[in-house]
Order: structure tokens, then sequence, then C-alpha cells
């Protein structure tokens, strides 16, 4: 279990709750079943009708991506691919076919299946670039899901409100119950803007993070299977997948940075009139 991911939520909740009832709130005003049918509701239904069902189905998936990632495990693939590097070179990539069956990465398998058959080392990669790209497509695909819910959610919360006041200005025979009831209508807002930006969002972002790390370790497979292709010396083999982690790890963390400063000076743009 990815302990940022569930402890983040658990930390946003506790806050909003917690400064809400400390500023004298009572926790019964924060429970609204209209606005959470509206809400939820609403934004479930405009996701659904934004993607297809097989988009949908991928949705069990993605909450298993941004809360439990698989693990990459770096030091043990690369002494995988150094050992069948090993074994290609003293007994010919061949030998490598009893390898196939009971390796548990799916794209190893792929890839050692290409070198075996003596696929044109340019034309192995370029199948295996297009299985990454494949990959970080799908990784992508269900990030946009949370993304657009996160986009929905509030315009739900405003339109339960809308309805809530609605509700409100038709009852005005009562005054004294005008305050409690435009509470209520506020509600919806809430769970609007709390859900997006504490759940799909979040959750959009943190698979965008997994699919990168993801590709980045597919990378470096994509890399030692060339290598073994190219019969390159195990050794340096190993030296090469290393540096290329490290590479692409401070490569990763410069854009990121990049992107962030880039944010922070870009000028506002005047509004169009």
């Amino acid at each position: 279990m990815d302990q940022t991911t569930s402890w983040g939520i658990l930390a946003a909740l506790a806050a909003l709750i917690g400064g809400f009832l400390w500023e004298g709130g009572h926790w019964e005003g924060l429970v609204e079943k209209t606005a959470l049918l509206i809400v939820f509701g609403g934004t479930f239904a405009a996701v659904a009708i934004s993607f297809p069902a097989s988009r949908l189905r991928q949705i069990p998936e993605s909450l298993k991506t941004a809360f439990r990632p698989a693990a990459l495990e770096t030091t043990t693939r690369i002494d995988e691919l150094v050992e069948l590097a090993t074994i290609a070179r003293r007994e010919g990539v061949l030998s490598l076919e009893d390898k196939l069956v009971d390796h548990p990465d799916p794209f190893i398998q792929s890839g050692l299946q290409i070198v075996v058959d003596g696929t044109d080392h340019e034309l192995s990669r370029q199948i295996l670039e297009f299985e990454i790209d494949a990959i970080e497509q799908r990784m992508e695909n269900q990030a946009k899901v949370f993304e657009s819910a996160g986009g929905y959610a509030p315009t739900m919360g405003i339109i339960g409100t809308v309805m809530g006041l609605i509700h409100v200005l038709s009852n005005l025979a009562d005054p004294g119950s005008l305050g409690s009831a435009i509470a209520v209508a506020f509600t919806a807002t809430l769970y609007g803007v709390a859900s997006a930006n504490i759940l799909y969002l979040p959750i959009a972002s943190k698979i965008r993070i997994r699919a990168a790390e993801t590709v980045q370790f597919t990378e470096m497979m994509l890399e030692g299977i060339l290598a073994i292709q190219a019969g390159e010396n195990p050794a340096l083999i190993r030296k090469k997948l290393t540096a290329f982690m490290q590479t692409e790890k401070l490569s990763f963390v410069r854009k990121k940075e990049e992107s962030e400063d880039g944010a922070e000076t870009q000028p506002a743009q005047p509004k169009r009139a």
C-alpha cells in the first residue's frame, strides 16, 4: 500500500473536518444526502458520458495503481538481464528460449522472443518502443478519467447549490428556516470542490507519476534486451543499465523542476473580451 496516497487523503479530510468543527460547526452540518447524490452521482454520470465503457472498466486498475503501485525492482531486473546476457554469450541467443515461459515480466518475454527469432536490431527497438508507448498511453488514459472527474465535480457542486437555492427562494414564507436551508444548499459546493481537490485530481497526478516510473523502468529493460541482442559484455551491460536509471531519474527531476518554475514565472494572460 502506498502510504502517501492513503494518509494524504486522510490528512486532508481531517484538516477540513477538524477546521470546520473547531470553528463551532456541527458534524451533522457536513452530511447532506441530497448533495451527495447530486455531486457524486452527477460526476459519475458525466464521466460515464465522456468515456467509453472499456475505459471505465479500467477504474479499479487505476485505483490499484494509485494506492498500491507495482514494485519496480530495478536491482533485481538488472541482475536478471546481466544473467541472461551471460547465458547468451556462452550458449548463444537460442538458449534464451527456455527462459521465456517462466519469466513473470511480459515485456521481457516479448523482448527475448524477438531476440530469439533473430529480428533486426532496429526493428526490435521499434517494436519494443511501440509496446512502451502503449503502456504509457494506457496509464495516461487512466489518469484522464480522474482528471475529468476533477473538472466535473465542482460544477456539479454549483448545480446542487443552485438547485438548493431555488428550493429556498420558493419557500420564503418561513424566514426563520432560511439560514439553515442556505447552509444545506452550499454543502453541495463543498462536496464538489473538496472531492475534486482531495480525490480526483491528486489520484490523476499520482497515476501520471506511476506512469513515468513505469516507462523509465521499461526503457531500462529495453536497453538491456537490445544489449543482449548485440552480444555486449555482461559487465558493461550492468554499468550501462545502472547509469541509465540514474540519468533518467535526474532527467525526470530536472524536467519537473523546470515545469514548476515555468508555471510560477509565466505571466497571467489577459482575458479575452
